[in-house]
């Protein structure tokens, strides 16, 4: 397989790098010191660059605004993203933003792509259902009256709903069918309630008591909920590698002058294979990546595969949860003492990994679905 990116990626990074490279992973309080979020709001001013830089307009198409890169050119700046913890609903709201490109309606999409281009509307989903471990689509059910849907149900966990101007809510109907609710977020019968991820951020669970979406904002398109599991999956994926790749770097450099006996400890060959073998951890996460990445783009020209994407992307999730849990473990261990120290960036990173290994399903969850794809579909 041939991951070389082109010019157009290339250039989606080397935007994303200047925008990023004045944001400090330490801007907010530490969550290991705060009781509840460490903000009440995403990145304001570094969501304006963002939009400015038209990296939010990146995976549009042209008619909104956009440049009509693909799925891997979003992976690629979220790792920039991740490597400085970027505190922005940038996954979410791409991801959200190519679905209902995708599948929305033209009305829809009309009303909602050229602000979310501009960063002028902030898109999020819930993708977490009520506990995180059931499917998201099972958590609300919608039925239809008239010309407009009723939606009852709780999701959890729901990122940065509390500034977003949009929530993607996915559903079932009660026949066995998923569809996805477009729901502003000041609808009427819809509450917010407080939570706060491992990582510090506010969270919030979705109480929805018989709140009303207009025909025209419910995506009924088969495949739609499934298309933004996957993007939000293979995105988390990509954020863990920028993290992974950035707290390996760290470490470099810490044991690279940290002594003992006279001679940097990078020097001793314990502190060298456990490195190596943290180094091939993020090659693994990074070829999976792109293959997934690859393979949701290719699924939608009608390329297919001995397995569906979805296959791709539990892989990838699988050695991402995996990887960025090892990748940050080793990173304390060889830090000593010094990686727990609330002066220095590298806890940090260590909570945003927890909540990136367990975001939308850990290894376990993801073993498991590959494992009915392989039953389902058996390989010649």
């Amino acid at each position: 397989m041939d991951f070389t990116f082109t010019e157009e990626q290339q250039a989606a990074v080397e935007a994303a790098r200047a925008v990023f490279a004045d944001v400090a992973p330490d801007g907010v309080p530490s969550p290991a010191l705060t009781p509840g979020a460490v903000a009440d709001d995403f990145d304001r001013p570094l969501w304006a660059k963002l939009a400015a830089s038209d990296l939010l307009s990146l995976v549009l198409a042209e008619e909104h605004g956009g440049a009509g890169l693909d799925t891997v050119a979003l992976c690629l700046v979220l790792r920039e993203a991740a490597r400085v913890l970027a505190r922005v609903p940038l996954l979410e709201h791409c991801a959200t933003a190519m679905t209902v490109q995708a599948h929305g309606s033209p009305e829809l999409a009309a009303a909602l792509l050229p602000g979310a281009g501009r960063g002028t509307l902030v898109l999020t989903a819930a993708a977490h259902g009520r506990s995180g471990h059931d499917p998201a689509e099972l958590a609300v059910i919608a039925r239809r009256e008239g010309e407009e849907w009723i939606l009852e149900g709780t999701q959890t966990a729901v990122p940065w709903a509390h500034g977003a101007d949009w929530i993607a809510v996915p559903a079932h109907t009660g026949e066995g069918e998923a569809v996805l609710a477009l729901v502003p977020r000041a609808a009427e019968g819809l509450a917010l309630a407080e939570q706060v991820s491992t990582s510090g951020e506010r969270l919030a669970e979705l109480a929805l008591d018989g709140v009303r979406v207009d025909g025209a904002h419910l995506i009924e398109a088969q495949g739609a909920w499934e298309r933004l599991r996957q993007l939000l999956a293979t995105g988390t994926c990509a954020l863990a590698l920028g993290l992974g790749e950035n707290v390996l770097t760290m470490t470099s450099a810490y044991t690279g002058k940290r002594e003992q006996f006279g001679f940097p400890v990078a020097t001793f060959q314990a502190v060298a294979v456990q490195a190596a073998d943290r180094y091939i951890d993020l090659r693994a996460m990074e070829v999976t990546l792109w293959q997934a990445a690859w393979r949701l783009d290719a699924a939608t020209g009608g390329a297919g595969g001995p397995l569906p994407s979805s296959g791709d992307v539990a892989v990838a999730k699988i050695w991402a949860s995996e990887g960025v849990r090892r990748v940050v473990q080793t990173a304390q261990h060889l830090h000593g003492g010094f990686g727990a120290d609330t002066d220095y960036p590298l806890h940090r990173y260590h909570a945003w990994a927890k909540q990136l290994e367990l975001q939308l399903g850990p290894a376990a969850a993801h073993e498991e679905a590959l494992g009915d794809l392989l039953a389902a579909h058996p390989l010649a």
